[in-house]
């Protein structure tokens, strides 16, 4: 592979791993190298237990253009799609294995296809108020296939996901905190750093507590109200019997903040 197949920062820093798409020159157009490098990254951050939170962003001007579609059509007209696969991987799409841990993403400038697809697949969104959103993919023959067809639908509601799949259209960072696509819009060049504030917000509460609040939300999405409610009681069973939850309860007894270990 040449320098120009682009490639994955990634940056431990505190109990956060910070993951950067890197190819700057080529607006972070997504190649499949870069693919095989982030599945690495997110396994890394869902394994590692001293690591809590995620900060995915781009280097740059632009969060990604989306995939460098030249480099993906033969995979494509097999059938696959943009995202990792891997059984024993995470899948950065959120499709096959999800990341337990939370993952807070910034986005910038030129956030296309795939670079909504990599934000709405994590948890929470930063935008800054440069963004350029687009699902285009009707514009190339094509139809999206790393997750807008349904998370576009879950945060924006079913109008608001058709009017941007349907018509492919561009459209801002204050439309798509609107529909709920992000969760705040900030000025230009401090969006990584207010995703990395709130990582270190997350990353300050007892991980084992927060990873099963985010399996809580995801089981109701993915396997209805009755499963979700089901697992409640076992769950915090669990989560009581944790030395965590006994600091919790101490420091809550002496009126400090309390200092979590994630066991």
């Amino acid at each position: 592979m040449s320098e120009d197949e682009g490639s994955i920062s990634v940056e431990a820093r505190g109990h956060l791993l910070l993951i950067g798409l890197n190819r700057p020159a080529k607006r972070n157009g997504y190649t499949p190298k870069m693919a095989g490098e982030l599945v690495a990254a997110i396994t890394r951050l869902d394994e590692e237990d001293d690591l809590r939170c995620g900060v995915l962003f781009g280097h740059g001007d632009h969060f990604t253009a989306g995939l460098d579609l030249p480099k993906w059509t033969d995979r494509m007209a097999k059938g696959g799609s943009g995202g990792g696969k891997e059984s024993q991987a995470i899948d950065p799409i959120g499709f096959g294995r999800a990341c337990r841990k939370p993952i807070v993403t910034a986005v910038q400038g030129i956030t296309f296809t795939l670079g909504i697809e990599l934000a709405l697949a994590g948890d929470i969104v930063i935008a800054a108020d440069d963004c350029r959103f687009s699902q285009l993919e009707p514009k190339r023959a094509i139809h999206a296939t790393g997750g807008a067809t349904i998370r576009f639908v879950e945060r924006g509601g079913w109008g608001n996901a058709m009017y941007h799949l349907l018509t492919a259209d561009e459209f801002d960072a204050a439309e798509a905190y609107r529909i709920g696509l992000v969760q705040e819009v900030v000025p230009a060049g401090t969006q990584l750093d207010r995703a990395i504030e709130i990582a270190e917000e997350i990353s300050a509460l007892a991980p084992l507590a927060v990873q099963e609040t985010k399996a809580s939300s995801r089981r109701f999405v993915v396997e209805g109200f009755d499963a979700c409610v089901a697992a409640m009681g076992p769950t915090q069973k669990r989560l009581m019997a944790s030395e965590d939850a006994q600091e919790g309860v101490q420091s809550f007894i002496e009126r400090r903040t309390a200092v979590f270990k994630g066991r």
